[in-house]
């Protein structure tokens, strides 16, 4: 089988904001900005993997979504518990000291963890864990 991931979905509550922190400290392109206001669904991506999108979307939006599960999402986001992703890079102490400056919310610096992997979290605007793996 050939498979790959083409879309992820993350959710945003302010666009500009998740624009700052995927396009501006990430580095990612802005393949699509359908909507407007915080009704905005946004197609970021690394420049050098077009098959491979995330989609910043409104919370909740799905049609068959009550407006208890809404308030849930909402609140669950609220604490950074939602919604999470993680990221590959060779540089991670780069990625590290860029998001750093850039005023991203630090969750844990760059560890060395005991299942053999060396990796470092921050959260995006909407609470969203973005946990950064090393490749080596």
């Amino acid at each position: 089988m050939d498979i790959s991931i083409h879309w992820t979905f993350l959710p945003h509550l302010d666009p500009e904001a998740s624009l700052a922190f995927y396009r501006d400290l990430l580095g990612f392109e802005v393949r699509n900005d359908v909507g407007n206001g915080r009704m905005r669904w946004i197609t970021v991506g690394p420049a050098d993997q077009p098959g491979t999108s995330i989609v910043l979307e409104p919370p909740a939006m799905d049609h068959g979504v009550t407006e208890d599960e809404r308030r849930t999402v909402t609140e669950m986001m609220a604490k950074g518990t939602y919604a999470r992703i993680t990221l590959a890079t060779t540089d991670l102490d780069g990625v590290f000291a860029r998001l750093k400056e850039g005023g991203a919310e630090l969750v844990q610096e760059p560890t060395e963890q005991p299942y053999g992997l060396r990796d470092c979290a921050f959260r995006d605007p909407a609470g969203n864990l973005v946990r950064f793996n090393e490749l080596r």
